[in-house]
């Protein structure tokens, strides 16, 4: 079980501005703002729906030495603001966080605006299970085994207007359960985060309901999360309730905070680095050396055709 914190994962981005100001410097060497959207699961995960390999998705290449993370090394390792930024308070402080009943609704520019249950997405879109690698901004790494579906397939319910160009997410605002959301700092609540309509549609854009064999516990996003996996893990956004198609770029959660820092992207990539740390290598959870970062967290073969023409290095 994972005790303790490295550089790169001690210091959420308030206080280190603070420090900033304290100490009259540009910038703290190797200290990391920890991100909301990078979390473990829970011991006690509640039951959920029965779910077999899946059939639809296409099989990523697998990665040497890619193997799951034990669920008792990520139990206590999650990054979830709106709860805690401690990580290893966080599942104690969620405890109690009501998933149920839940409703995602989708709408903007579509031609069938739908509002579904939890029960209404399991039921319509069959989760199945998938292994993806996880990979924090913050420099640590997982490999977990989610139950979901494809994003395209709620986006294919819905029918996208021609003149919608991205999906903007929406997570739940509850403040007397959610305790960060109560104590002020730089975020402005509800954490919102985006995608372009084309990396949406991409198959392994998925949208998690369960995770080892199970349904999503609270400090992991329950009920419903996005899984972006060739993506640093706060794009990856927990506790969805809405889903509007839009013409223009959103701005997220962390673009506002710190746009010096987080840009819309987010694409994994060892040769961009973050403005406080590097990015070439990262801590698989679980493991005591650091192993290199694979460029789009090792999803080039299925996703790196969504960004040709781009500059990667400019376009974080």
């Amino acid at each position: 079980m994972v005790r303790g914190t490295t550089s790169e994962e001690i210091t959420p981005l308030a206080t280190y501005r603070r420090r900033q100001a304290i100490m009259g410097t540009a910038a703290i060497g190797g200290i990391g703002a920890l991100v909301a959207a990078c979390g473990g699961t829970s011991a006690q995960l509640p039951a959920g729906p029965t779910v077999g390999p899946s059939t639809t998705w296409p099989t990523p290449a697998p990665v040497p030495e890619d193997v799951l993370t034990p669920i008792d090394t990520i139990v206590t390792y999650n990054n979830f603001y709106e709860f805690s930024t401690d990580k290893e308070r966080v599942a104690k402080v969620s405890e109690k966080f009501t998933t149920s009943p839940w409703t995602l609704s989708v709408g903007g520019l579509v031609e069938k605006p739908r509002t579904f249950s939890t029960e209404d997405l399991v039921a319509m879109f069959k989760p199945e299970e998938r292994v993806f690698r996880l990979r924090c901004v913050e420099g640590w790494s997982m490999v977990i085994p989610w139950q979901g579906f494809p994003l395209s397939r709620i986006l294919e319910a819905v029918e996208p207007k021609g003149d919608a160009k991205f999906v903007r997410f929406e997570t739940v605002k509850r403040p007397a359960e959610m305790p960060g959301q109560r104590d002020g700092g730089p975020y402005n609540w509800p954490y919102v985060e985006g995608l372009r309509l084309d990396e949406a549609r991409n198959p392994l854009a998925t949208i998690a309901t369960g995770l080892y064999g199970k349904a999503l516990p609270p400090q992991s996003g329950a009920p419903v999360r996005l899984v972006a996996p060739w993506k640093y893990g706060f794009k990856s956004v927990k506790s969805i309730v809405k889903l509007d198609l839009v013409a223009e770029m959103p701005k997220s959660l962390w673009m506002a905070a710190a746009p010096d820092e987080y840009g819309f992207y987010a694409n994994v990539n060892p040769d961009v680095p973050h403005p406080r740390w590097s990015q070439a290598t990262e801590r698989r959870l679980g493991e005591l050396k650091r192993r290199p970062t694979l460029f789009l967290n090792g999803y080039a073969d299925q996703v790196a055709s969504l960004y040709e023409g781009m500059d990667l290095r400019r376009n974080f």
